[in-house]
C-alpha cells in the first residue's frame, strides 16, 4: 500500500515539475474578426488562433533501492462477546 502511494506522489511531483519547467514562446498573435451584420451580411467572419512553440524538459524516471523503517501491524485472534439479534416474524 505504501509503495503505491509513494509512486503516485512521485508521479504527481514530476508532473508539476514538468509543467513548471516548460519554455513557452508565442509565435503568432491571435485575431478574431466578427462579421458585420445588418439586413445583409457585408463581411465574412475570420478566426485566427495564436500559435505557440513549447519546449518541454527532458525527464527521466528511474528507481533505486533504499532501506527504510516501515511500521508493521500485528493481528491476533481473540474471543469476545458480540450482540446477537433474533427476529421472529409476526403472525
Amino acid at each position: 500500500m505504501y509503495k503505491h502511494t509513494t509512486i503516485a506522489i512521485a508521479f504527481v511531483s514530476l508532473g508539476i515539475l514538468g509543467l513548471t519547467a516548460c519554455d513557452v514562446k508565442k509565435t503568432q498573435e491571435g485575431d478574431v474578426t466578427l462579421p458585420k451584420v445588418e439586413i445583409n451580411k457585408t463581411q465574412e467572419g475570420n478566426v485566427t488562433l495564436p500559435k505557440y512553440d513549447v519546449t518541454t524538459p527532458d525527464v527521466k524516471v528511474t528507481t533505486t533501492e533504499k532501506t527504510v523503517t516501515v511500521p508493521t501491524i500485528k493481528s491476533e485472534e481473540k474471543t469476545i462477546e458480540v450482540p446477537k439479534v433474533t427476529v421472529t416474524p409476526a403472525k
